[in-house]
């Protein structure tokens, strides 16, 4: 049996570009009123590094803007058609057949087929970076506008896969790609000054809406210096941390939109004793200890620190995806609770032996260093509040700022403040797996339990998407074991940042979704809904 999923497409319909076009850098106007500006000026995240080829990753937690995806979300969050219209799932799940539309072009005028879809995937699956594409056998074309993937084993986040990784054309990718990129989405880049500002038009081979603005400027600059290009009106759109969200801005309003883009304490899981095949430690004496791990978890009072830090811009978070379909909301921490936390401590044999107000069991005191990497004033002032919280119950932390290139040395065996948080429940596996310990920052704690392990393998191979949901929250908690709170809790989730932007007051962003990690732009995810309203 072969299930069929036909998908919304995308309009054909462009969007007539509306308003007054604006010439040179056009700076923002006084006044209320102010007519469309053809050319938008955006300081909304960070510079790609690695530039904008999304078979090494670009796009992976937002809208990859120069090139198409098979499918997309929508606000919603629900599967629509963009450069295909519909895929089918043979029963044992192990074959997915897709249907392209017809109709694209690359912005060099050549036609989109499935033989640059199968380039795209069997490059990205070739550079083995953050695109986990292990798991497929094959890719071939059917036909012109058909394009078969095998795979080994039946994946239900395989979707995920085709609504992340953009199409680049196989007549023109080379290793200048990630540089030059040419691609079939809403924009062409047309001038890249790296660490200044990438400036990107309108392509007008676009099969889909048009944004109502011509030219997109994005302004790479640190927080204080884009918050005063708000200021001084030479932006139309800034990304802001919370520490910023009380600030006054003439002629632009804040715009808060909710994310599962978390900040939590990973736990090295492991006792001491053993090393990397670098060489560097894994384990720590403290937190292995289980009692330790949930004790932390359930004093630290989440909902003061999205008060206290984030300036009520956020939420509570239990799990790397909270409120996501494969949730299980059973990992929530109803409220901060220190006696609770001081008798789960007892019970695990932690005593204050000597008075310093510093529990001990068998000579190992309870006190370690929390790492966050340096300049990361969010991740510092969550360390130190955290430190704060925990110090009544007899544990002693002491919060550190590291570069990213110690951190990857010592995260195996001292506590890090991270954040991860995608629309993809195969990040809960890279977290958590068994598989993935030591690989990279997804599971550095070394965490492990084959129950869980089960669980999530099963979810993977699930044909049915409900099913999948079900084993991923019961990998969470069974009732007995998994690895929330309840369970073995080697994290300890903190906060979801909400994404925060001042807009013009005159630009609607369209209604968002909800945001992946910040990484990506995903902002821009529904750059064709953007419209400038009077």
């Amino acid at each position: 049996m072969i299930r069929k999923y036909v998908v919304a497409s995308i309009t054909l319909l462009a969007i007539l570009v509306a308003g007054c076009a604006s010439q040179g850098n056009n700076h923002l106007q006084e006044g209320k009123t102010r007519p469309q500006p053809a050319e938008l000026v955006l300081a909304i995240g960070g510079e790609p590094a690695e530039g904008f080829d999304p078979t090494t990753g670009w796009g992976r937690y937002g809208s990859p803007l120069f090139q198409s995806t098979l499918f997309k979300r929508d606000s919603q969050l629900n599967i629509i058609g963009d450069a295909a219209v519909s895929y089918t799932i043979s029963d044992d799940g192990l074959s997915w057949q897709v249907e392209l539309r017809e109709d694209i072009e690359f912005s060099d005028e050549t036609p989109l087929t499935a033989e640059d879809v199968v380039f795209t995937f069997e490059t990205a699956q070739r550079n083995a970076s953050v695109v986990d594409l292990t798991n497929v056998r094959s890719i071939t074309a059917l036909s012109t506008y058909q394009v078969q993937f095998e795979l080994e084993k039946a994946q239900s986040s395989f979707i995920d896969l085709l609504t992340t990784i953009g199409i680049v054309p196989k007549h023109a990718y080379s290793d200048r790609y990630a540089q030059q990129p040419i691609g079939s989405g809403p924009y062409k880049l047309v001038q890249w000054e790296k660490g200044q500002q990438l400036i990107v038009e309108q392509n007008e081979r676009y099969y889909g809406p048009q944004s109502s603005f011509k030219r997109l400027v994005f302004l790479f600059l640190d927080e204080d210096a884009s918050l005063a290009a708000a200021k001084a009106g030479k932006v139309h759109i800034v990304a802001v941390p919370s520490t910023f969200s009380k600030q006054n801005i003439n002629g632009m309003k804040l715009k808060a939109v909710q994310s599962v883009d978390n900040r939590g304490i990973m736990f090295p899981y492991q006792p001491e004793g053993n090393s990397t095949a670098e060489g560097y430690p894994i384990g720590n004496a403290v937190t292995s200890e289980l009692a330790i791990r949930q004790a932390m978890n359930i004093a630290i009072d989440r909902e003061l620190l999205v008060e206290g830090v984030l300036e009520g811009y956020g939420t509570p978070a239990y799990s790397v995806n909270d409120q996501l379909p494969w949730w299980n909301e059973a990992s929530v921490v109803q409220d901060a609770d220190p006696d609770a936390a001081m008798k789960l401590l007892a019970d695990g044999g932690w005593y204050d032996s000597d008075g310093d107000g510093i529990l001990e069991k068998n000579g190992v005191k309870a006190q370690f260093t929390l790492l966050y990497p340096a300049g990361d004033s969010i991740r510092q002032s969550l360390a130190i509040a955290v430190a704060d919280m925990i110090k009544p119950i007899g544990i002693s932390i002491q919060a550190e700022g590291k570069s990213w290139d110690e951190i990857g040395r010592l995260m195996y065996s001292q506590p890090v403040m991270l954040g991860w948080g995608s629309l993809d429940p195969l990040e809960m596996y890279h977290v958590y797996s068994s598989s993935y310990a030591g690989v990279g920052y997804f599971n550095p704690g070394y965490y492990s339990n084959d129950t869980v392990d089960q669980y999530m393998k099963a979810a993977l191979e699930a044909v049915d998407m409900e099913q999948a949901h079900e084993l991923w929250k019961k990998a969470q908690w069974d009732g007995t074991t998994g690895l929330s709170t309840k369970g073995d809790a080697p994290w300890a989730w903190l906060v979801n940042i909400d994404h925060l932007y001042y807009t013009y007051e005159q630009l609607d962003i369209g209604e968002q979704p909800i945001h992946p990690h910040g990484h990506g732009w995903p902002i821009t995810s529904n750059i064709d809904q953007w419209k400038w309203v009077e």
